[in-house]
């Protein structure tokens, strides 16, 4: 039985449709009066952040209150952390006081796994970002979005669909969690960015890659605009922010040009202007302020199936081991 959610290469195609399956039922929930469940009453689930976050911060607070668990926010500004405590210490820490989850931001890839691995914890960790590694809950709300508007059903999966990422694929956990998920769930994902913002090793992906965004646009089923990450960019990746717009932006014209049935995403922040425009930013075609809202059930689904009793299958389908790769 897992006990942890670290990667979306964790995750065979049974794990993931049962995470996106409970997602939906759970859905339900935010058309009600009362939107509380007491499936997590007596949890105690800590949230460890060590980098500033907005959407999936307040996201799984709010999908803990939803499920009823005792909920401690710890962040790493005005804490311990910021006198030299060391990560092994407050996860000691955490485990005296009783901690049965812990949803972990790490600015340092591999954080998560290397507390999930350790005997530091006896509860279960939930990797909400690590560096530039992996963001597997926000892969599973993006596969969540795509699934209802492309495939929708209980049990299907995202098979014959054709998924677009443009942008910041270097720096991007998102990037690196979707297409192991994507893969997964049996999409074809193909990357478009400057060959300076493509990480080392990426011909080893389950991806295809171009350089050209309007040679993809005719056939592609989801358009995913990536942030460029300034803050974690130490050179000069690309000659101008206009320049780079223009050959990598999302604009109205190039809107026009998908297919009628393809909608626009972003795991946020938006940077208008930059790697997307107003016009489609505010277009009904994008589904940015959806995925926040799919967020909490997907974040709602993964606490109740690694607390609330149910189990995340334990074998690796043979796509997932051949996406993990």
């Amino acid at each position: 039985m897992k006990r942890h959610l670290v990667s979306a290469a964790d995750l065979s195609r049974d794990d993931a449709l049962l995470i996106l399956d409970t997602a939906e039922e759970l859905a339900q929930l935010s058309g009600r009066a009362v939107k509380k469940l007491p499936t997590l009453r007596g949890r105690t689930v800590v949230n460890l952040f060590f980098e500033d976050s907005t959407r999936t911060k307040t996201s799984f607070e709010v999908a803990e209150k939803r499920l009823s668990a005792d909920v401690i926010n710890f962040a790493a500004k005005g804490s311990s952390v910021s006198k030299g405590e060391s990560l092994k210490d407050t996860a000691l820490t955490l485990q005296a006081m009783g901690a049965d989850a812990v949803v972990i931001r790490h600015h340092a890839s591999g954080a998560p796994a290397r507390l999930a691995q350790s005997d530091w914890l006896h509860g279960s960790v939930i990797n909400a970002g690590d560096g530039t590694h992996e963001h597997p809950t926000q892969a599973l709300l993006d596969a969540f979005t795509m699934r209802r508007h492309l495939n929708p059903g209980l049990g299907n999966d995202l098979s014959g669909r054709r998924i677009t990422i443009v942008g910041d694929v270097l720096h991007s956990r998102v990037a690196r969690s979707n297409v192991l998920l994507l893969k997964t769930l049996g999409a074809q994902v193909t990357f478009v960015a400057p060959p300076t913002l493509l990480p080392i090793g990426i011909d080893s992906w389950p991806c295809e890659v171009s350089y050209d965004l309007d040679a993809t646009l005719a056939k592609t089923d989801a358009l995913m605009m990536l942030r460029v990450q300034r803050e974690r960019m130490n050179a000069a990746f690309f000659p101008t922010e206009r320049e780079y717009s223009r050959r990598y932006g999302m604009h109205g014209g190039r809107l026009a040009r998908l297919p009628q049935h393809a909608i626009v995403m972003h795991p946020g922040p938006m940077v208008r202007g930059m790697e997307i425009t107003a016009e489609v930013a505010d277009s009904p075609r994008c589904t940015a302020v959806e995925q926040v809202a799919n967020g909490v059930s997907i974040r709602m689904a993964v606490l109740y199936l690694l607390l609330g009793g149910a189990t995340l299958a334990d074998t690796p389908s043979t796509n997932q081991s051949e996406a993990a790769k």
